[in-house]
């Protein structure tokens, strides 16, 4: 079976935990190399932010987990990379 090896999740979380100590959760879990988090938008209660996961071998499981248990929620799953090696998007013509 072919490991997950990027994932990209739009998210809602509280304001706290930061993005800080959450993209450091994320980053201890098995499987993962980095965590870029960037929040793009924000109100009184909650932050929308983008959620980049690269990895030899990501468990969507554990990280939709751990995301929930910080208060967060996964609105989509906006991009997945899975294989041996992680390739970018190829242009198209209607990029």
């Amino acid at each position: 079976m072919g490991k997950i090896r990027r994932l990209v999740l739009d998210t809602l979380k509280p304001h706290d935990p930061s993005i800080i100590a959450m993209a450091d959760q994320l980053s201890e879990l098995p499987g993962i190399s980095a965590v870029n988090i960037s929040i793009y938008e924000m109100d009184r209660k909650v932050e929308n932010a983008k959620i980049t996961i690269e990895g030899e071998a990501i468990s969507y499981p554990r990280v939709l987990e751990l995301i929930e248990e910080l208060g967060g929620a996964v609105h989509s799953i906006d991009e997945v990379v899975a294989g041996r090696i992680i390739i970018d998007d190829a242009a198209t013509l209607q990029d």
